[in-house]
């Protein structure tokens, strides 16, 4: 047995490119990820295989390898670019005398220190219990044992599957809680479907610039950083578009290579408020090499969560590290219309602004019209809705206006004033 550390800062990196997977593009991004949880990198040993080995993932070679270097660098943990099995963590522990993560526990860890409200604690919460729940056996062979003797016999429950059967209990009260939460946030949803107010949904892999652009748009000022998940929480805004349109903006988690599946299904509440999007930006990272195969991992991941078949725009930022001008694409055979913006620079954000209204814009109707002076009412309803584009009053205190707006939102005023149908006129 080995003495588990308090702290775990000092981290040796394992990458081991298999045959038939693309992994090796991966392996900065790992470093990123490591940096991320807090790990100060002390080495990278990489190396090729055709298969991984049932019992330790790499070879016995290479764990003698593995072991001389994390004792020669004074590693606290050995961190694994790979989803390891229960049982090859536990060899893996054994033969390095020494922690072993791997990438799913390492993408958990970060979660769990980025999750600010109490909605995404117990998301997190969740899925590192169920990641728990199969390796309650690592490093600890002597729970295995029953307790005996003089006042020490009990049921004959062994201390694992004490431990199995209080994560399951936990586990569902936690399921239960955000059940709750997701009853309430359907509440919002039915809310804002009522007041006819879209919502817009900012998807994309990690590091791409969504909530910088998040907070460009809407003024926002959550955090943002260049940094891998810097923020996990969803957060939804309102942001004014063209015409005096206005939809709720909702910033979610990014998404990465191999999400781990017990993430997916934690964050399902989280991730509804991208299924019922009526529209998806699609926030891409223009200047990164692997932006297509970036493309390719988030589309994967919303067919996962049901969000293939969504509107989306293809919103390519970060064009100040490119030195291209904004523009705006329109969609053809198809494919989805383009923005190419900065959100760090806020040029091409009117671009986008007048996208969104092409995709998610009502039917829009405009002309003149006469309110006499009792419809004084009506007259602040629309320029509360900020459809008012000008006015003009004439000598018998009556206002001509001129006014643009949805045409729902009209005949409803139209309806409740007792206006005519022709009462606007064409200017």
């Amino acid at each position: 047995m080995f003495e588990r550390p308090k702290t775990g800062e000092r981290a040796l990196l394992v990458h081991i490119d298999l045959e038939g997977e693309a992994l090796d593009e991966d392996r900065e991004e790992f470093v990123e990820l490591a940096r991320s949880a807090g790990a100060q990198d002390v080495g990278l040993v990489s190396g090729h295989r055709r298969a991984p080995d049932a019992r330790l993932f790499v070879g016995a070679g290479k764990a003698e390898e593995i072991r001389a270097a994390a004792q020669a660098a004074e590693a606290e943990v050995v961190i694994f670019d790979h989803a390891l099995s229960p049982s090859q963590e536990r060899n893996l522990e054994k033969t390095l005398g020494c922690r072993v993560l791997d990438r799913i526990g390492l993408i958990l860890d970060i979660f769990a220190q980025r999750a600010r409200s109490h909605e995404g604690k117990l998301q997190v919460e969740l899925a590192q219990l169920r990641h728990m729940a199969t390796r309650l056996v690592r490093g600890w062979t002597h729970l295995e044992r029953q307790r005996g003797g003089i006042g020490l016999r009990g049921p004959g429950e062994t201390q694992l599957e004490t431990d199995r059967r209080l994560i399951a209990g936990r586990i569902r009260q936690i399921e239960q809680r955000l059940v709750k939460v997701q009853r309430q946030r359907e509440q919002g949803r039915q809310a804002r479907r009522r007041a006819e107010i879209p919502t817009v949904s900012l998807v994309g892999y990690t590091n791409a610039g969504k909530s910088t652009l998040f907070n460009r748009l809407t003024g926002a000022g959550v955090y943002a950083a260049d940094q891998l998940f810097a923020t996990l929480d969803p957060t939804l805004r309102r942001v004014d578009l063209p015409d005096g349109q206005a939809a709720i903006l909702a910033d979610t988690v990014g998404f990465i290579r191999h999400l781990p599946h017990d993430l997916v299904a934690a964050f399902k509440a989280t991730l509804q408020e991208t299924r019922d999007a009526q529209l998806l930006l699609h926030v891409i990272d223009a200047a990164d090499e692997r932006r297509d195969d970036n493309i390719a991992q988030v589309n994967e991941v919303l067919a996962e969560i049901g969000a293939e078949d969504q509107p989306r725009i293809l919103v390519f930022n970060k064009i100040d590290l490119l030195e291209v001008p904004a523009r705006y694409e329109p969609a053809t055979d198809g494919a989805p219309a383009r923005v190419w913006v900065s959100a760090c620079t806020g040029d091409g954000m009117d671009l986008l602004r007048e996208a969104i209204v092409r995709q998610i814009g009502p039917e829009m109707v405009s002309g003149r019209l006469y309110l006499p002076p009792a419809a004084g009412k009506l007259r602040a309803q629309l320029f509360d809705l900020g459809a008012v584009l000008s006015e003009q009053v004439d000598e018998g205190g009556g206002w001509h206006l001129d006014v643009r707006l949805p045409r729902r939102r009209f005949e409803e005023l139209s309806r409740a004033s007792g206006l005519s149908e022709g009462a606007l006129t064409s200017r």
